[in-house]
């Protein structure tokens, strides 16, 4: 991710939305069929995944998949492993099957922290982002390669004394080794209490070398950083923690709680796993 402005420019920057330059929030949106994004968010994506055998309808898949495993990893950490607490880092634009969304209709009473640095993020939050009466969803405008700042705030709506869920859907992708991605991930679960859940989706080009085009393509257009890794090194997100079956699978193999695998299908841009905190 590209270095971010601090202090009064941040706070100018966190309201200021450019409509010259794509943007990954937006373009996942208009992927996932949104209307949240502008005609250079269009552009870039119907270009960039052109390079995908299916072309834009590849992609849309790709990432409608990924928001499926949401739902069902989030349904089954509330239904199955009794989850009442989530941080969302890497939220995007709030909508009706984000996880606040998801997890308050299986449990009212569900706390949700969405977290975001993205300032078209930030712009819809607040007007998208609604809770249930009995639970609490909040939006913290907060960068991943700062974990304790997200903790400090995440604090004043979770009890992180209690299990949480830490969810990392669609954003670790975006932060380059030299950022040490795996080490701030150990870093929040640290933080978390015994019982908590770590969920990742990541894109990776093993199934698919065309995906290194894609992130060369990617790279070149957008301001984030795209970077495509394989099995292994999405395993190491989850060093110390136990994998819930079916472990790191592609996308469309992952069901709740290890359930028999379905075929992945032509579905291959992306791993996902859960892991438990002992």
């Amino acid at each position: 991710m590209a270095d971010r402005p601090t202090g009064k420019a941040q706070e100018k920057a966190a309201f200021e939305v450019d409509t010259s330059v794509p943007n990954a929030a937006r373009v996942y949106d208009y992927l996932l069929g949104g209307t949240d994004n502008f005609e250079v968010d269009r552009q870039a994506a119907e270009a960039n995944n052109a390079v995908l055998p299916g072309g834009i309808a590849a992609a849309r898949a790709e990432v409608r998949a990924n928001r499926d495993f949401l739902g069902r990893a989030v349904r089954w950490l509330v239904e199955t492993a009794g989850i009442r607490q989530f941080l969302d880092i890497g939220t995007g634009i709030p909508n009706a099957d984000n996880v606040h969304a998801v997890a308050q209709a299986a449990a009212p009473e569900s706390r949700i922290v969405c977290v975001d640095y993205d300032p078209v993020v930030l712009a819809h939050a607040h007007t998208l982002l609604k809770s249930t009466p009995e639970g609490a969803a909040a939006f913290l405008h907060g960068d991943l390669r700062e974990p304790d700042k997200i903790l400090e705030v995440a604090a004043e709506t979770l009890d992180l004394e209690q299990p949480t869920a830490l969810l990392l859907l669609g954003i670790l992708y975006l932060v380059p080794d030299e950022d040490d991605p795996h080490g701030i991930v150990r870093r929040l679960m640290d933080a978390l209490a015994p019982g908590s859940y770590l969920v990742v989706s990541h894109m990776t080009a093993d199934f698919n070398p065309e995906m290194l085009e894609l992130a060369e393509r990617l790279n070149e257009t957008m301001a984030e950083p795209f970077i495509m890794r394989p099995r292994a090194e999405v395993e190491r997100f989850f060093d110390g923690l136990e994998l819930v079956p079916p472990g790191v699978v592609q996308v469309g193999a992952w069901q709740q709680g290890g359930a028999p695998a379905a075929e992945p299908g032509p579905v291959t841009a992306y791993y996902v796993g859960v892991g438990r905190k002992p």
